[in-house]
């Protein structure tokens, strides 16, 4: 079943005209979102920053659409797929038909869907950098769009050579994030993810992670511009995103790398999946 602008319908009979402007234009912004035990884990935050990317891409935002609105509507389709326990829900608003660049109109349609969530952390997690094309950093990369081709190719070589994933890079041969999220690398007791000015997605784990070591004296926290060459440095790798949480990273061309750290803090981010 998927939620259809409020209605809940049978996946195989709904369709997407020939004019959808998220197909033809990857015009529509999206979230994945964790639902677990009828809880969307940090709802808050992917709410504020779903309603900043529609602002962005200048989409009418509905008055319908409110914080409370938009959580009936997800856990309403959760429940009709029975899938209450542990959710991944991935919430696409797009722009309604009609239209070649310039659209007919900014008024949007949305739509929700929900699959039972069974991904689980891996225990070896190999990496390496995707150098092919480059993620241009600037304000418009740090939104989640429909325009993902990079991602896809940089997946695609992840596969072809017996990867994990792959790390992204920009036009000035900074590291950017991963295929699906936001990499964190430790030095010490320095702590560095690239700043959004690098034009990563301004990632809802990526924030939460941040708050968390930020309160940890032991720890200076740096959002900053990454060279490759200081992954090959680090003591520790770890990548996040909202339905993993966190990944730690095991391997970086030769290098190894330990784990201690970035399990702690993804214990320290479990507890706050539940009490925020």
């Amino acid at each position: 079943m998927i939620n259809f602008n409020g209605d809940i319908l049978d996946q195989e009979k709904f369709s997407l005209t020939a004019e959808n402007r998220g197909f033809k234009y990857g015009d529509a912004v999206f979230e994945t979102i964790k639902v677990v035990n009828n809880k969307v884990i940090f709802w808050e935050d992917h709410y504020f920053r779903l309603m900043a990317s529609m602002r962005m891409l200048r989409m009418k935002i509905p008055m319908s659409f409110t914080l409370e609105f938009l959580e009936k509507e997800i856990l309403s389709l959760v429940k009709a797929n029975n899938t209450l326990q542990k959710s991944r829900v991935r919430l696409t608003i797009f722009r309604k038909d009609g239209g070649l660049y310039t659209p007919k109109t900014n008024e949007i349609d949305f739509l929700v869907e929900a699959s039972e969530l069974n991904q689980n952390i891996k225990n070896d997690y190999k990496i390496d950098i995707f150098k092919d094309f480059y993620n241009y950093s600037g304000l418009l990369s740090t939104i989640k769009t429909n325009n993902k081709m990079l991602n896809t190719l940089a997946s695609v070589f992840a596969k072809e050579n017996d990867l994990d994933n792959c790390i992204i890079i920009n036009e000035k041969k900074g590291v950017v994030e991963v295929t699906n999220g936001n990499i964190f690398i430790v030095k010490d007791n320095v702590v560095k993810t690239p700043a959004t000015t690098e034009g990563c997605i301004k990632g809802i784990v990526r924030k939460k992670v941040l708050e968390i070591i930020s309160k940890n004296e032991e720890f200076k926290v740096e959002e900053t511009s990454i060279s490759p060459f200081e992954i090959q440095k680090a003591d520790e790798v770890f990548i996040t995103n909202a339905i993993i949480g966190i990944q730690p990273v095991t391997q970086y061309k030769k290098k190894t790398f330990k784990v201690d750290f970035s399990k702690k803090i993804a214990k320290n981010l479990q507890v706050l999946e539940f009490t925020t």
